[in-house]
């Protein structure tokens, strides 16, 4: 009944039409993500660079995710997704043409890392908030548990391919591999059937953001959660930054065992959405905190583990749970919120989801370099625990609103 459960919005023709493309695009996005990790090492050596160059491709997430939120509530939403995907697209294509002759300058990196960043922080709130047009609002939980299963398939298979592909050709290949992707995606939603999608609310060229605002801050358990969200995120998901100055500087590896440590976390987290969506019931702000105390304590034991092996098996526990926490948050954002707010509150939760890494990483990468990376991961854990536990004290401490699906109206499915 459970595995139903999981599994019912591919029930729907246009998710299932969009799923095995999202899939392909996955797998370039964490292939392209090892590459250009691994690009910035072999161009510079420099932590400080590295988390400089991540800062740079997040930064428009900061700038721009509230800005997609109001968007998606005012166009339509897959010709605007249509339209980042070719944007993104380019970028990655323009990297790999430029690795490949073999003219690539850190500025290059750094220029299309910001701009593949700016198409991805308008993309990603009208992505999360096109979920409901794909499976309607009933379906919403187990949409969100098949994306992050989608995502971590990608983040399996990408960093280990990308990781042999360096080996082999070059960082180039990754990139230019990650350009096609974006073709896959970009074919499947012009394939979907406009008459199969949940527009229960019609796009509104009057959105504001304010309403947006005033409604996160007006419900406590969605506030309390999306600030929980943002110390997990800024402190604790910096995974490419820990493993790759683990990989190279305390263990001495190369780039395919880079990759491999991506593979093997994304283990732990595909077992996470796994466990998730099995036990909808725990997509609850105490669980949240609770999967937020665990993460951080498991990254603090992560810091210590002496060899490449040890450093290897912990990760599947801190990637497991680093999803748990995730998904139990982003299922109940958006299964309680207003659908007529619903883009641009996804906006402010993936403004904090994603806003705190262009402030988070640069300082994590010089605190790499200068206290040492065991010091930087050990504190960013104790951080994350930390917060977790103060704002699960806050939650306890005040009575929580009713929840808004109590009140939302049924919409009807379209017949296929």
């Amino acid at each position: 009944m459970a595995r139903e459960s999981a599994l019912r919005a591919f029930k729907h023709r246009n998710y299932r039409v969009l799923f095995p493309a999202s899939v392909l695009s996955n797998i370039g996005t964490w292939a392209q993500r090892i590459a250009q990790d691994w690009l910035v090492l072999e161009l510079t050596g420099s932590a400080q660079l590295l988390g400089l160059i991540t800062a740079l491709q997040f930064l428009p997430s900061l700038l721009l995710s509230l800005y997609g939120g109001v968007l998606a509530d005012r166009f339509d939403k897959r010709t605007l997704l249509i339209i980042t995907n070719i944007g993104a697209g380019l970028g990655s294509l323009t990297m790999g043409l430029l690795v490949i002759s073999g003219v690539v300058e850190i500025w290059h990196v750094a220029v299309l890392a910001f701009t593949v960043g700016v198409f991805s922080a308008l993309d990603a709130p009208v992505r999360t908030a096109f979920n409901s047009e794909l499976v309607g609002h009933q379906d919403i939980p187990s949409a969100i548990s098949l994306n992050s299963a989608n995502f971590n398939a990608g983040r399996l298979i990408g960093p280990a391919a990308s990781g042999f592909l360096i080996v082999l050709f070059g960082t180039g290949v990754s990139f230019l591999v990650n350009s096609l992707t974006y073709v896959a995606v970009i074919i499947a939603l012009a394939m979907m059937r406009k008459d199969l999608l949940f527009i229960s609310v019609k796009p509104n060229s009057s959105a504001k953001l304010k309403q947006a605002v005033q409604y996160v801050l007006g419900h406590r358990d969605i506030f309390l959660v999306m600030l929980a969200v943002f110390f997990a995120t800024t402190f604790g998901l910096n995974f490419q930054i820990f493993m790759a100055v683990m990989a190279t500087q305390e263990f001495g590896k190369g780039p395919a065992e880079f990759g491999i440590l991506g593979s093997v976390l994304a283990i732990g987290s595909f077992t996470g959405v796994l466990i998730s969506a099995r036990f909808e019931n725990l997509r609850v702000p105490k669980f949240v905190m609770f999967f937020g105390m665990i993460f951080g304590a498991l990254l603090m034991v992560t810091a210590w583990m002496p060899t490449y092996g040890t450093f290897a098996l912990i990760l599947p526990l801190v990637g497991g749970m680093a999803l748990m926490t995730l998904i139990s948050a982003n299922s109940f954002v958006q299964t309680n919120c207003e659908p007529t707010l619903r883009g641009r509150v996804m906006g402010i939760y993936l403004l904090i989801f994603m806003g705190g890494t262009p402030i988070g990483s640069p300082v994590i990468g010089w605190f790499a370099e200068h206290v040492g990376i065991r010091w930087t991961v050990m504190g960013c854990g104790l951080i994350v625990l930390v917060a977790s536990a103060l704002i699960y004290i806050a939650l306890r401490s005040g009575k929580s609103p009713d929840p808004v699906t109590e009140s939302m109206p049924v919409i009807p499915e379209p017949t296929s």
